[in-house]
């Protein structure tokens, strides 16, 4: 699935909070979107995902262009707890976006148990969302996410607020199910290392307001990798600088305070 977006411009009111962004994901690419904080990374996704509608360009996929959220599409959000239904258990948590389809109960659940097994919550599925640690109930999330199979998913953040051992468990999850399920990807962090460590290609976003792409960077990694050896790589020693450099030299300058000596 093919992501274009022309000329693309968000705005709240009087606020231009993007602008003038052309961008095209290749079926298949995993693209990081990288920025300071406030640079309407999540409103990017908001608006590809057609939960808003762009103000000024558009946002199409496969060449139609998105008016309302699109089939085949699917998102995962940094706040898994809110994201998650806790009077519902994790099995049906996952099954849910199968009610759609029609399936029976029994297929749905069937189904929902396969795709925790994938994402290492095998007998979890009786258990309620509460009953887990901020990992798992974000593993239920991804699973609720890719039970569809969607041709394009977008992630906000979704690593962000858990400890780096778990961040590290599923960075590689994600690696796993984009070498299989071959989707495109979006995946939105404000962690540079990641942006760098799970990518196909990185885009840097300007400071608002109008944020913009100011770096457009492809990530020439092996396609296997691993959180020790591939850290370690000088590769990826010089693309992190690339991108740290560029998410800096977009930053605001601070103020300069006048000499307090006479």
């Amino acid at each position: 699935m093919t992501l274009r977006l022309d000329s693309l411009g968000q705005r709240y009111g009087e606020q231009v909070v993007l602008h003038g962004i052309d961008l095209t994901v290749p079926d298949g690419q995993l693209l990081c979107v990288v920025g300071p904080s406030g640079c309407g990374k999540s409103t990017l996704l908001r608006t590809v995902a057609g939960l808003q509608p762009a103000y000024e360009g558009s946002v199409s996929i496969d060449g139609t262009p998105v008016t309302g959220v699109p089939d085949q599409l699917a998102v995962v959000f940094q706040d898994y707890g809110r994201s998650l239904f806790p009077w519902l258990t994790v099995r049906d948590n996952v099954a849910l976006p199968l009610r759609r389809r029609g399936l029976p109960r029994a297929e749905r659940r069937e189904q929902a148990e396969r795709i925790l097994e994938r994402v290492g919550l095998e007998g979890a599925g009786r258990r309620h969302p509460w009953q887990l640690s901020g990992g798992m109930q974000q593993r239920v999330a991804i699973a609720r996410a890719l039970v569809c199979h969607p041709s394009l998913l977008l992630m906000d953040e979704p690593f962000g607020s858990l400890d780096a051992q778990t961040r590290e468990d599923l960075e590689d999850l994600l690696l796993e199910v984009h070498r299989s399920d071959g989707a495109t990807i979006v995946f939105v962090t404000h962690d540079i290392d990641e942006s760098v460590y799970v990518a196909d290609r990185v885009v840097v976003l300007s400071p608002g307001p109008a944020s913009h792409p100011v770096l457009d960077l492809p990530v020439t990694l092996p396609a296997e990798r691993d959180q020790i050896t591939t850290r370690g790589l000088p590769e990826f020693v010089a693309l992190r600088a690339e991108v740290g450099r560029a998410v800096r030299g977009s930053e605001p300058k601070a103020p300069a305070h006048p000499d307090p000596r006479p």
